[in-house]
């Protein structure tokens, strides 16, 4: 892998959905870089310090939340010169998204008062009364026709679907829930599913006129739903809960097919490769020592403590470390945090709260466990690259650590001082942004030979 310099940032980076630049928050700066280059392109200057970008799905626009004022600034990137300022005033604005045209933008106001959408185009304004959360319960079709919009009055939730042409609403129903979490659309746009707080479990797919397609309830008792997410191919829905376990559900027939436990103690007839991340110290030839003034003062390039990392092939049985929550507290760290799928479906990686340095692979087309990864600290961020089967993740240390279905393999990152604390890809799969506490660093990732890469080597 190649690695850039490391530059300044003080809050959210992200690539482009066109993946040809990258916005990054420099305190009231709103910089944009050439993705390839890393050359600044334009360069903005806000009213206050930026706590949120996103980027228009054209690429040609985006916006900057500066939620401490409150306001949202949003500027284009082919007219520099185009401002666009949005003030909700006493109400405040707690959240704002595009929409799916990218000529739309859609803000929460502050103790989900009221929902605005704000046209660029002829500065009119929609609003929605009541929304259920600031965040959460707005989602769109895949073909961007469409919103669903959770909102909440008189005790009771309603989901309300709204035409992304004229921002009309087309119908509004009730849902069948006690505190709704949040909504998706199916990857098909036929089916809507919502979910309850972590007090309720409950799992609900509605049709878009408002019928109850399905009833899901794993249990009654105990904490609920997780997380949820559907496949890409829009075949399986995931759902992840607080017994520590993943259950998957057909599209077809909404019938559970597969339930996978996250336990402590692995067994045979466990068929999985299990990688564990081990400290491998440098080894240092008579011909390399010196006593020149740059080994006096040491190597700042070289991981600190003269240690690199690889992945050690362990067998079963192994009892994997495992934390107790305290029962006297509110949101226990235990259940399926962490869920994502992999481009083709074919995998989904998962993470339980109560053993934070394990990630788990489960293999959809056979059904089974795939990989274990046991890292040494607690796993920050999972992402699996758009066009290929490959997954990275990160733990806040100075390595990056990668799956594919060949094998597992670690990589160091060549900057001093440098911890990857998160991780995104751009949308073509071939690079990657890594974020430290104050800057940030890009790496081209192109895919190992599948024959000749050792796997279980520090890279």
């Amino acid at each position: 892998m190649e690695f850039t310099e490391a530059y300044k940032q003080s809050g959210p980076c992200c690539f482009s959905p066109n993946a040809r630049f990258i916005a990054v928050a420099v305190d009231y700066r709103l910089v944009i870089r050439d993705t390839l280059s890393l050359k600044v392109v334009q360069l903005f200057s806000c009213l206050d310090k930026i706590s949120y970008i996103e980027w228009a799905l054209d690429s040609e626009y985006i916006l900057c939340g500066l939620y401490k004022r409150p306001m949202i600034q949003a500027w284009s990137l082919i007219q520099p010169e185009w401002t666009c300022k949005i003030d909700e005033g006493p109400a405040g604005i707690a959240y704002a998204r595009w929409s799916p045209d990218s000529r739309h933008i859609l803000t929460t106001s502050d103790f989900q008062l009221r929902l605005t959408v704000w046209s660029l185009v002829n500065t009119a304004c929609v609003h929605v009364q009541w929304p259920k959360h600031a965040s959460k319960g707005v989602s769109f079709t895949q073909d961007g026709k469409f919103a669903a919009i959770c909102t909440r009055h008189d005790c009771k939730d309603y989901i309300n679907l709204l035409s992304c042409h004229n921002w009309e609403i087309m119908g509004v129903f009730a849902v069948d829930t006690l505190d709704l979490a949040d909504i998706q659309w199916s990857p098909d746009d036929s089916a809507i599913v919502i979910w309850d707080s972590p007090l309720e479990y409950k799992v609900l797919v509605y049709s878009p006129d408002g019928r109850c397609l399905f009833k899901y309830q794993a249990y009654e008792s105990g904490l609920g739903v997780k997380s949820v997410s559907w496949s890409p191919c829009g075949q399986f829905l995931a759902i992840g809960s607080y017994d520590q376990m993943l259950r998957v559900l057909s599209y077809l027939t909404w019938k559970t097919f597969a339930e996978f436990t996250h336990l402590s103690n692995v067994r045979a007839p466990c068929c999985a490769a299990i990688f564990k991340e081990v400290d491998e110290p440098l080894q240092i030839g008579m011909s390399e020592l010196s006593l020149s003034g740059d080994y006096m003062q040491g190597n700042s390039d070289a991981p600190e403590g003269h240690y690199s990392v690889r992945y050690d092939v362990t067998e079963v049985p192994i009892t994997l470390p495992c934390q107790k929550p305290p029962a006297d507290k509110p949101n226990p760290k235990q259940g399926i945090g962490l869920m994502s799928w992999s481009n083709d479906s074919q995998y989904v990686c998962t993470r339980n709260d109560s053993m934070p340095t394990i990630l788990w692979i489960w293999d959809m087309r056979h059904l089974e466990l795939a990989a274990i990864l046991v890292q040494k600290d607690p796993i920050r961020a999972a992402v699996w690259d758009p066009t290929c089967t490959r997954l990275v993740l990160c733990t806040g240390s100075s390595h990056l650590y990668m799956w594919t279905p060949s094998g597992a393999y670690c990589v160091s990152v060549p900057l001093s001082q440098f911890n990857v604390t998160d991780l995104k890809w751009n949308s073509d799969g071939s690079c990657l942004l890594l974020k430290d506490k104050e800057s940030f660093c890009c790496a081209a990732a192109p895919l190992p030979p599948d024959e000749s890469s050792d796997y279980s080597s520090d890279d």
